[in-house]
């Protein structure tokens, strides 16, 4: 077994009666060993500090976006920004976020200084239009004598760690805004046109104008990238989601990673590749170094399509790295937009046939926010209306936590529901002792009956009775000996199962136990080389590990001086 986070290769090879390596034809293996921590509650708040001031409450920004005062003063080249949400806003409701919702990782969008003057873009600026690659925006910072923006910065990070959960950002390596630190200071860090003119990226035929793209060719980048990645990291951060990452070369990405990884081996790096071919990501994904990516089940609806994505999801997540469900991003509409019934069917869909429980979603999804996120501005969030899924998705990150079927190991098979609308997935966790069907109609509009045949079920002499969201009313089902079918009103996601919910604490043993595991693995690791670390059950070992530590750490450390005593037999 491999105790230590990274991607490795390995081929096997023959020696023959000379000693001689004889090595195969053919490609070499690879093996990503990910962080003990994901194997499963990877639920994600994607928060956006600037719309948590005092404009989170409204459902509609439109008329403070076109206030006439404003009008006058930028006719005349002034500079008028209203007032951000503030950090402080953020940790003030951690409670919501963590406690209530469940959500285990806070994804931050940037929080570096954006353009105030200087090629500001809309009325606050792009927070990917990054000032400082280091530093927090001062708009985000809520003015106090006694601390700077890190310092308040690192007050969240606290907190959220306080609560158990993780700390994601935003972070940009492929551009900033014009102005920037190091465009001042390294222009030479820059492509240019022939002509000498900076060059703007874009993505799916638009050019980002408020942004000025890095040449990722000189490696003095990589090294000044590296160090803003470690600097987040030692001001307590656990992971970044990498936009646009696939615009980046591979060597830079493995150059930054080995560099993090040497002082923060855990450290998730999560992949926003959408724009890039499906190869750029599996190869950052392995050979990259990098974890987690984005999926891009939030932009296909209709059957087929949907269809083909997750069977594409449920073969590359464990092949190359999990693919994380967002069910909605800020580049996107809102959910909301099209309604309850249609936000309930995507978020259901998307964390229910998550992979190691990757489910996100963004911030004001809660309270069924309608408008869409413009990045360079800030719009509402419907905060604490009355209408809202708070509890349905509260419910949703519950299970995705304690139920086994959501774990790492547990097996994804998507099945022929009969018709192209109707989706359906059986879940089966590791040691094969339970199963869910997750049951979707995606149909916006139709009610659909869904023709099983029985032996989807296995054995069971009756189709299940429990749905586990609390929509038992839904389960009227006609029974035949060919087919148990079922009618589902349109955007319908059931969660069958033969037997109730887990307890919630059983998650948390089941993560207390991999981490007692995972511990005993690195300890052996630092005592015997990996080819010669005995296979042991994972339980066997958490076992041991709970049992006695003492005892179990003298045990492994006459491995050393070569007694043959088994590290897990410490307390037989």
């Amino acid at each position: 077994p491999l105790a230590q986070v990274g991607y490795f290769r390995a081929k096997p090879y023959l020696l023959n009666s000379d000693h001689h390596q004889i090595w195969p034809e053919g490609s070499d293996s690879g093996v990503s060993v990910h962080p003990n921590f994901t194997r499963s509650a990877n639920t994600i708040y994607c928060a956006w500090i600037r719309l948590f001031g005092d404009s989170k409450f409204l459902s509609n920004t439109i008329s403070q976006r076109s206030n006439p005062h404003h009008q006058p003063l930028d006719e005349k080249g002034y500079s008028v920004i209203p007032p951000s949400g503030k950090i402080r806003d953020l940790i003030k409701e951690l409670p919501h976020i963590v406690d209530t919702l469940g959500c285990q990782i806070i994804h931050l969008l940037p929080i570096n200084p954006t353009p105030t003057t200087y090629a500001r873009f809309g009325r606050f600026g792009s927070p990917y239009a990054a000032q400082n690659l280091m530093a927090v925006d001062p708009a985000l910072v809520e003015f106090d004598q006694s601390s700077t923006g890190i310092d308040q910065f690192q007050e969240l990070t606290e907190a959220v760690h306080a609560k158990g959960a993780r700390v994601f950002i935003d972070l940009v390596a492929n551009h900033t805004g014009w102005g920037a630190d190091i465009h001042e200071n390294h222009p030479d860090w820059y492509e240019r046109e022939p002509s000498g003119q900076f060059i703007s990226p874009g993505a799916w035929g638009n050019i980002w104008g408020d942004l000025v793209e890095l040449n990722q060719s000189n490696p003095d980048i990589w090294k000044y990238l590296a160090d803003v990645f470690l600097v987040w990291c030692r001001r307590g951060v656990d992971g970044f989601r990498c936009d646009a990452g696939y615009m980046v070369p591979l060597e830079a990405w493995q150059f930054i990673i080995s560099r993090v990884r040497e002082e923060y081996p855990d450290t998730i790096f999560l992949l926003e590749g959408l724009g890039g071919a499906w190869e750029a990501t599996e190869n950052l994904l392995t050979d990259g170094g990098m974890q987690w990516a984005y999926s891009e089940l939030f932009q296909e609806f209709n059957g087929p399509s949907l269809h083909r994505y997750l069977d594409h999801c449920i073969k590359q997540s464990p092949r190359v790295g999990t693919l994380v469900h967002y069910s909605e991003t800020h580049d996107n509409n809102r959910l909301a937009h099209r309604g309850r019934t249609w936000s309930l069917l995507r978020n259901r869909l998307s964390a229910l046939t998550s992979v190691n429980g990757g489910f996100a979603f963004t911030c004001g999804v809660e309270w069924l926010a309608s408008e869409k996120i413009i990045v360079h501005e800030c719009t509402g969030m419907n905060w604490g209306a009355e209408d809202n899924i708070v509890h349905e998705l509260a419910r949703l990150n519950r299970l995705l936590t304690t139920h086994p079927c959501f774990f790492d190991e547990a097996i994804l098979k998507g099945l022929d529901a009969g018709s192209d609308s109707i989706y359906l997935m059986e879940r089966t966790s590791s040691d094969a002792s339970r199963r869910l069907w997750i049951l979707v109609n995606t149909h916006e509009s139709q009610e659909i009956t869904a023709k099983l045949d029985p032996g989807l079920f296995h054995t069971a002499k009756h189709p299940p009775s429990i749905e586990l969201l609390g929509q038992e009313n839904l389960l009227e089902w006609d029974i035949t000996p060919e087919t148990w079918a079922l009618t589902l009103p349109a955007c319908t996601v059931l969660c069958l199962s033969y037997e109730k919910g887990v307890q919630p604490e059983s998650g948390d043993e089941y993560r207390t136990k991999r981490s007692q595991s995972a511990m005993a693995l690195q300890c052996l690791g630092q005592i015997l080389p990996v080819e010669k670390i005995p296979f042991t059950p994972w339980q066997d070992l958490a076992r041991s590990v709970e049992e006695s530590l003492s005892q179990w750490l003298a045990s492994i450390s006459r491995l050393r001086s070569g007694s043959d005593e088994s590290a897990t037999d410490s307390n037989s």
